[in-house]
């Protein structure tokens, strides 16, 4: 491990840009307020400070603590998760493109839930949550399966087996919504990624998975930072290169898949965070890593927010809005990665 240390940033110019990561939570933290605070009935922070540690009983009140809460811990969880997954999703692949919508996690999870709500008759998201994340790890297995090349998880295998698995998923998908109207009324709401009416009963039965993932992503980091090195070079610093793409592989299914399972395939944030993180912190996967633990969250309530914002009464979904704001980010990667 010391000759992985020695491939990295010091130490001096870690702590040098932690002061960058206390400003996202601060955003964070703001973030999170004004979630509480915002909707189609908003609420003055005075009276959300009340309802969080006074004795508050009224009817702001109890949208506060009793809609607005469980929605804002939803999207904490699920943007961390979403971020952190695309992190060391662009970290094991060497792809900066990667995340889990082009590695197909995103589109088993929605294969899987429409194909449950045509056979079963499914009509809650609640009742979604465990075809979601089974759909997303066996999508996530299978693409790690089409990567391995001679016992080794080849990186340009993975990604370019990730895109066909979603293409081909997303197809499957369009044609079971078509067989049945009531399905395509059911899952087109969910499809497009929403936090609305979300609860911590949907968040409790995948939190374990979720932090699971982030203690294996959290713990292969630094050994991220010497693949980026390439291959050869990890290995002759004593990386054991194949064992770490798949840890981290298991860590992106279990993120990803619960994550969609909540929230349903939100787009965008697994691309974006790890981005906007390396821009203000740089490549080192010690703080790359923590630091989309606050970049992730932070994109998906603005997302969230905005959604609330611009269509009061009613609102957009965060997978909507979060697709509108991602998409010229995509555009301009593409066009770095092509130069």
């Amino acid at each position: 491990m010391s000759k992985i240390a020695r491939a990295v940033p010091p130490g001096s110019l870690v702590t040098r840009r932690i002061p960058l990561l206390l400003a996202g939570f601060g955003a964070l933290v703001l973030c999170a307020a004004l979630s509480l605070a915002l909707g189609s009935r908003p609420v003055p922070l005075s009276t959300v400070a009340e309802a969080l540690f006074g004795d508050a009983h009224g009817r702001d009140a109890i949208v506060v603590t009793g809609l607005r809460l469980p929605r804002t811990v939803v999207a904490l969880a699920v943007g961390a998760a979403l971020g952190v997954a695309g992190a060391v999703a662009q970290g094991i692949t060497r792809n900066p493109l990667a995340s889990p919508t082009t590695l197909g996690i995103n589109a088993g999870a929605g294969f899987a839930v429409v194909v449950a709500i045509y056979a079963l008759h499914l009509t809650r998201p609640v009742e979604y949550l465990w075809f979601a994340f089974f759909g997303a790890a066996a999508a996530g297995m299978l693409a790690l399966m089409l990567a391995r090349r001679a016992g080794d998880l080849d990186p340009v295998r993975l990604a370019l087996g990730g895109v066909v698995l979603q293409m081909v998923l997303l197809s499957w998908t369009q044609a079971v919504m078509l067989a049945g109207e009531r399905t395509l009324d059911e899952a087109r709401f969910w499809l497009a990624g929403s936090l609305s009416g979300r609860t911590f009963d949907v968040l409790w039965p995948v939190l374990p998975t979720l932090v699971i993932g982030l203690v294996l992503a959290l713990a292969i980091s630094p050994a991220l930072n010497a693949l980026a090195l390439g291959d050869d070079s990890a290995q002759a610093l004593g990386v054991p290169v194949a064992r770490i793409r798949v840890v981290g592989g298991i860590a992106v299914v279990l993120l990803a898949g619960s994550a969609v399972a909540v929230a349903g395939p939100v787009a965008f944030i697994g691309l974006a965070a790890p981005h906007l993180v390396r821009l203000a912190v740089g490549s080192d996967h010690r703080l790359l890593v923590p630091g989309c633990l606050i970049a992730g969250p932070l994109l998906l309530l603005a997302a969230d927010v905005l959604g609330r914002v611009v269509a009061r009464p009613s609102e957009l979904e965060v997978g909507i809005v979060s697709a509108f704001l991602g998409a010229p980010l995509l555009a301009v990667l593409a066009r770095k990665v092509a130069r």
